[in-house]
């Protein structure tokens, strides 16, 4: 399979390719680089799994070189431990990683804020507001016990961050968000973690800031977001 067809995703392509079973029309290896990825962040491939390719290859309907590519590549994306000639597993978890990926996380977030509420134009305003919409909505729907779709949950609450920093001008920064942003997200997954008011609040305090420009007040309520979020799955002894 050539390299090309193993392309970036952002952290909605992985949600959406999720919902859709992997995307029609996608060829074979970017079909099973989805479903594997996806597999991963949403915790149906948990952490410490031996991943065994004869085994993979009925369940992904690909070949073993194929596998070994993808695997390969989800080695270097954080996803994937590869031990040489003992194989590969899911990437354990452990509370010190989660925290250096949520530091990673405020880090590029926080300066990607700053650039794109300097830059944004009104177009901009209309996809964090559109965005904002959604999520709201369904966390409404949440807050009355509704906890049915936590993966289209997670999609719009990635559709409104990645709004919020979609105009900072870098697509290198962009990217690189997304990356760690699924990384953060499966732990968010796996810990099944779930903030209530306390997170729909953040939001609309991002919002709010979003739209009066106040980068300042949206690097304070993130950290907070991202933060708090993380003492609750490491102080619950929800991530091992």
């Amino acid at each position: 399979m050539a390299k090309k067809h193993l392309k970036k995703e952002t952290a909605s392509a992985v949600i959406a390719a999720v919902r859709r079973g992997g995307g029609e029309g996608a060829p074979i290896g970017e079909t099973a680089y989805r479903r594997i990825r996806s597999d991963i962040v949403f915790g149906k491939l948990p952490p410490g799994q031996k991943l065994t390719l004869d085994r993979m290859k009925e369940a992904y309907n690909a070949s073993v070189s194929t596998l070994r590519e993808i695997l390969n590549r989800l080695s270097s994306e954080g996803f994937i431990k590869a031990e040489g000639a003992k194989g590969f597993e899911v990437m354990p978890t452990s509370p010190e990683n989660l925290r250096q990926v949520a530091s990673m996380r405020q880090l590029l977030e926080c300066h990607a804020l700053k650039e794109s509420f300097e830059a944004g134009d009104m177009e901009w305003e209309g996809r964090v507001v559109a965005a904002h919409h959604k999520l709201a909505q369904i966390e409404k729907r949440m807050a009355t016990g509704d906890r049915s779709d936590a993966e289209m949950w997670k999609r719009y609450d990635w559709e409104f961050h990645h709004a919020l920093i979609s105009a900072c001008g870098s697509q290198v920064l962009l990217d690189t968000h997304a990356m760690i942003y699924d990384r953060y997200l499966r732990y968010q997954m796996i810990a099944a973690v779930y903030r209530g008011d306390v997170a729909s609040s953040e939001h609309r305090t991002l919002l709010e800031s979003a739209l009066a420009r106040d980068w300042r007040i949206a690097q304070k309520t993130l950290t907070t977001h991202v933060q708090d979020c993380v003492d609750q799955m490491v102080s619950g002894g929800l991530i091992g």
